[in-house]
């Protein structure tokens, strides 16, 4: 791979790691440009995993330093996050593509209108809708999985679970979403890495370029609260349904099709 390329990759990465230490969505981004600078899905899908990680540990870090994350449950959270990242990663092949291009999009148009809709989506914290041992065996188990399995979109999952389900308020919620992010994304780079998928070279110079970002990101989130990350969550949320509907091979488009 020429410089070039691996120097438009590393500026993609940097977007991404911006983008996905807000809202999450950044391999929106990566996984397409890692398709066309030659890889095969499995390999894109891997690599991709390693920027994934160092933007989420990045992100994770600045907030951490700022107190905005409460470790005493967070790292039960982390862990549950972690072995279903493993999980999704071992089921990959065995889960059918069907199942997610019909339920993604609609989860993530979803997320969108909630986010963009909703009076209560705030900085401050409200009353949790269920226990944090109930949270911690349902979200993080599934989002996890899917992350595993796929990614793209696993963040703004986690951020709708903490505000909805635990009533964090979007700051406090965006730092612990970017942990299970962390968590997730570790777990299932590690079997990747054991299968000998991910390219690393590309995966390393991507990471770097998505560290800067995710610090940039981080800081703004923090600085500017919910007037940055709730408009953001929309249109990453909205944008990444529409790609996914878009894709020819999607259930949705050939339905629409048939309709119209």
């Amino acid at each position: 791979m020429g410089f070039d390329m691996m120097a438009a990759l590393a500026a993609i990465s940097l977007l991404a790691g911006f983008v996905d230490s807000i809202a999450g969505g950044g391999g929106l981004l990566t996984v397409p440009a890692l398709l066309l600078a030659g890889l095969d899905p499995a390999q894109a899908i891997a690599t991709n995993k390693v920027q994934g990680t160092f933007a989420a540990a990045s992100a994770t870090y600045t907030f951490g330093r700022k107190g905005l994350i409460d470790w005493r449950s967070a790292w039960r959270f982390a862990l549950v996050a972690f072995a279903s990242g493993v999980t999704g990663a071992l089921c990959v092949r065995f889960l059918p593509k069907f199942v997610l291009d019909v339920l993604i999009p609609v989860l993530l148009i979803a997320i969108a209108l909630f986010f963009a809709l909703s009076p209560k989506v705030k900085n401050e914290d409200v009353h949790a809708r269920m226990t944090a041992l109930t949270f911690g065996l349902t979200a993080p188990v599934a989002v996890g999985f899917y992350d595993g399995i796929f990614g793209p979109g696993a963040g703004s999952f986690y951020m709708l679970a903490f505000v909805t389900l635990l009533g964090y308020g979007i700051v406090r919620a965006s730092a612990h979403t970017k942990l299970l992010n962390l968590s997730s994304n570790l777990g299932s780079l590690a079997l990747y890495a054991a299968t000998g998928a991910v390219v690393w070279p590309v995966g390393l110079v991507m990471a770097g370029a998505s560290l800067i970002g995710a610090q940039i990101g981080a800081r703004l989130a923090m600085r500017h609260g919910t007037t940055i990350i709730r408009p953001l969550l929309v249109v990453v949320s909205s944008l990444m349904a529409l790609k996914l509907l878009l894709d020819p091979a999607n259930p949705w488009r050939h339905a629409l099709e048939a309709l119209f």
